[in-house]
């Protein structure tokens, strides 16, 4: 799929590191801009695909990108938004996956460095997908396990839920841990009755659903 992008990022630099990282893996750079009036300006114009916005931009720095993010989920609902922070802000990931997580993701600015990862990130978001940083991931169900919320599941159900948020496929899931994938059927069917969460073949439905779970 050869996706149309918008990009907003403060920092001229990782700006253009973006568009050429982008573009090299034949995707278009419709825009890339400085702040969230100008992103907002931008997804008007160009319709993208996805737009990847870093949290904080101008003029305060806090969560400008955020906000202009939520925005386009409200105004353009068939646009993906790929949000990148430097910092695990876990309260962000619930604004943005707030009602729906189709199309959403939240990164770690380093995770750019992977670029396979990144990449493999935007073109989920961009098909309606969700892409979801390891680490935050991994901080939620860290916080899942001390309230008592995961100590019904296995080590490797565990395995397979963090595998699950960062919106990875079954296929996806029993490719990284190398088993089948009726072994990981099995694993996800294990986890939504443990976690009285009904079964459901919708990946961005059951990210959103283990979330929630997480996070209440």
């Amino acid at each position: 799929m050869k996706a149309r992008v918008v990009i907003a990022e403060d920092a001229a630099l990782f700006r253009a590191g973006l568009t050429r990282l982008i573009e090299d893996h034949g995707h278009q750079v419709c825009a890339a801009v400085g702040d969230g009036a100008e992103l907002m300006a931008a997804v008007a114009e160009h319709q993208p695909d996805v737009v990847v916005t870093d949290i904080r931009m101008p003029p305060t720095h806090t969560d400008e990108g955020l906000r202009a993010a939520l925005e386009i989920r409200r105004r353009h609902p068939g646009t993906g938004v790929l949000v990148l922070s430097q910092y695990i802000e876990t309260k962000y990931t619930a604004r943005l996956l707030e009602g729906n997580a189709s199309g959403a993701g939240y990164l770690l600015k380093e995770r750019v460095a992977d670029v396979a990862e990144f990449a493999g990130a935007l073109e989920r978001v961009a098909a309606g997908g969700t892409a979801l940083d390891p680490e935050v991931v991994g901080q939620l169900l860290r916080a899942g396990r001390r309230a008592g919320g995961l100590t019904a599941l296995t080590t490797r159900e565990r395995d397979v839920l963090t595998l699950m948020a960062e919106g990875r496929s079954n296929a996806g899931i029993a490719d990284a841990l190398v088993v089948t994938g009726g072994t990981v059927e099995k694993h996800v069917a294990g986890i939504f009755d443990k976690l009285g969460l009904p079964p459901d073949d919708a990946d961005n439905r059951r990210v959103l659903a283990v979330l929630r779970y997480l996070s209440g």
